[in-house]
């Protein structure tokens, strides 16, 4: 459960991983806190939005704090229960943000390609209903691979060949046969991942195919920077799960594992509240009043000065 065993490395990692795991949490409850707070952002796309900025600080949660204590005390070890724990939630979170990305495209796919009916169909009780649903599908997701991994029996001191419990390389430690319940994993994880990923290409198909109709080029631009973010986001995360998912299946070297694990449990949560920040006028038009809120008393109500002057007689 360590990155790195050379003592002079190991300070130097736990203030990079650190750094990275305050950005993190800073930036994403910055979102959650903007899109709660300004009644202009009390969205369908933003209510994905903020909820995305909640799981990510879960995900990232969920490995990063047990990484800077194990390299800070100089231990590598963790419970059996403590490692299906961190499985269990990994896979929760994880998959929650693979279901989220999905439903934040067809709400895109429903905002360009149907705009007279967005109201009406992307209602409050359908955008709960979605992200319910998305936190059950997570929920089996993970207790189905907790499941699988708890079938078999392991030696009392096994070694992971990563910095967190993966299911995959749990299965490789067991002491019996896992060839079935391999098959099974992989199956598990492939339909879970190609179901949403197939959700967003049609959702994006469908959106470039409305985007070239618009005949102006700046309606179609106008229309397109609204999923750019999105985009980026949806690259970037299936790009680097991609990765893993393929370095537990070949034989990658175990620097490069850590490189593609890093990116994708660190990284991309710490570089999400950036990319839709940046790219975001009402984002940041929602920080920045929030900011002149936090210091302007007058905004806040704290400070009255003046007089208040009462009528002296009440006509009904």
């Amino acid at each position: 459960m360590e990155l790195t065993e050379d003592p002079e490395l190991q300070p130097v990692l736990v203030g990079l991983f650190l750094s990275m795991y305050l950005v993190t949490v800073l930036g994403n409850l910055l979102i959650i806190l903007a899109v709660s707070s300004d009644a202009h952002l009390h969205t369908p796309m933003y209510f994905f939005l903020a909820n995305l900025s909640l799981v990510d600080i879960c995900f990232i949660s969920t490995t990063v704090p047990k990484l800077i204590m194990n390299t800070q005390s100089h231990s590598r070890f963790i419970s059996y229960v403590d490692c299906l724990m961190q499985m269990s939630l990994f896979i929760l979170s994880g998959c929650m943000d693979d279901m989220l990305l999905t439903v934040m495209a067809y709400d895109r796919f429903v905002a360009i390609c149907h705009p007279l009916n967005y109201s009406v169909i992307m209602n409050s009780r359908l955008c709960g209903f979605l992200v319910l649903m998305s936190f059950l599908i997570s929920l089996f997701d993970s207790q189905l691979h907790n499941l699988i991994v708890l079938n078999f029996r392991y030696f009392k001191d096994v070694e992971i060949a990563n910095f967190f419990c993966d299911p995959s390389q749990l299965l490789n430690l067991a002491c019996s046969d896992t060839l079935t319940n391999n098959i099974v994993m992989y199956f598990v994880v492939t339909l879970s991942g190609f179901l949403p990923i197939s959700g967003i290409l049609f959702s994006y198909y469908k959106i470039v195919s409305s985007i070239l109709r618009i005949p102006s080029s700046g309606g179609r631009y106008k229309a397109f920077s609204t999923c750019g973010s999105h985009l980026a986001v949806v690259c970037l995360f299936y790009g680097t799960g991609l990765a893993v998912y393929l370095g537990s299946t070949v034989s990658l070297s175990p620097r490069t594992s850590a490189v593609f694990s890093v990116m994708y449990t660190v990284v991309i949560p710490m570089l999400n509240p950036f990319i839709y920040s940046l790219r975001n006028r009402d984002i940041k038009t929602a920080l920045r009043r929030m900011h002149s809120n936090a210091y302007n008393p007058r905004a806040r109500g704290i400070c009255f000065q003046g007089r208040l002057d009462l009528p002296a007689k009440l006509n009904l």
